[in-house]
């Protein structure tokens, strides 16, 4: 029963390739515009590059000089000193605080007014 099937399938095979017009190979069809392209890719030579071309686009190298060696004062007691009584002291800074209170200045003021409770309005007689 095989060996009638395979007839059939290669008679069918025939018959089709007869009246449709079959054909195996691709070769019957050029791309034309395939092979101009590939023509025209063979065909191109690069220009020459110039030898000074990178001038106007690469900066010249030039090495950061040296970091210097902090110096040290000559007087340290002294620069101590007068940085200490530069410096504000806590009770300074705990009073102008207080004293911003009641200010709306600040972010510390805006988040107290918050805070504080809303004044009752008298009520409206209808």
């Amino acid at each position: 029963m095989s060996t009638s099937i395979l007839r059939q399938v290669s008679a069918v095979a025939r018959n089709a390739s007869r009246t449709r017009g079959f054909a195996s190979s691709s070769a019957s069809r050029k791309d034309f515009v395939q092979d101009l392209y590939v023509k025209e890719l063979r065909a191109y030579k690069a220009p020459p590059a110039v030898k000074d071309a990178h001038v106007g686009a690469v900066k010249n190298f030039a090495a950061p000089t040296a970091p210097k060696a902090p110096t040290l004062p000559q007087d340290l007691a002294a620069e101590l000193s007068a940085y200490e009584s530069a410096e504000p002291s806590k009770v300074e800074a705990v009073q102008t605080k207080a004293g911003n209170a009641g200010s709306t200045g600040g972010a510390d003021g805006f988040l107290q007014f918050l805070e504080a409770d809303v004044p009752k309005a008298e009520e409206a007689h209808h």
